[in-house]
C-alpha cells in the first residue's frame, strides 16, 4: 500500500509525502507503483526546472518514500506555476486512486 499526504493551507497546496510500495505487481513490474512514482517525481521536476521554485526533495528508494515541500514566500508568479504544477499531479494521483484504491491510500489534510 502507498500512502499518499497532501496538505494544503487553504487553496495552497504545501506539501506531499508518498511511502510505500503498492503491492499491485512483483517489485519492478508494479504498473501502478510505477505510474504513481511517475507522476509525482515528473511533478518535482516541473516544480524545480518549469517553474524554478527551489523546492525541497527528501527520497529514500529503499524505503520508497518521496516527499516535496514547497517553500513559502515564493514569488507570485512562481508560487502560481507551483500550484499548476500540484494541481496536475493531484488529477493523475486522483485518476489511479480511482482505479487502483485497494493499493493506494489518499488524505489530504488542511494545515492552519
Amino acid at each position: 500500500m502507498t500512502d499518499i499526504t497532501v496538505f494544503k493551507k487553504g487553496e495552497d497546496y504545501t506539501r506531499v509525502i508518498c511511502s510505500g510500495h503498492t503491492g499491485f505487481g512483483e517489485s519492478g513490474e508494479d504498473i501502478v507503483c510505477a505510474a504513481l512514482s511517475s507522476i509525482v517525481q515528473t511533478a518535482a521536476l516541473g516544480m524545480l526546472t518549469v517553474a524554478c521554485a527551489n523546492v525541497e526533495i527528501k527520497r529514500d528508494d529503499k524505503s520508497a518514500y518521496l516527499e516535496i515541500v514547497v517553500p513559502q514566500n515564493l514569488p507570485e508568479s512562481t508560487a502560481h506555476d507551483v500550484q499548476i504544477i500540484f494541481a496536475t499531479m493531484m488529477c493523475g494521483i486522483g485518476d489511479l486512486y480511482s482505479e487502483y484504491s485497494d493499493f493506494i491510500n489518499l488524505e489530504v489534510k488542511d494545515v492552519y
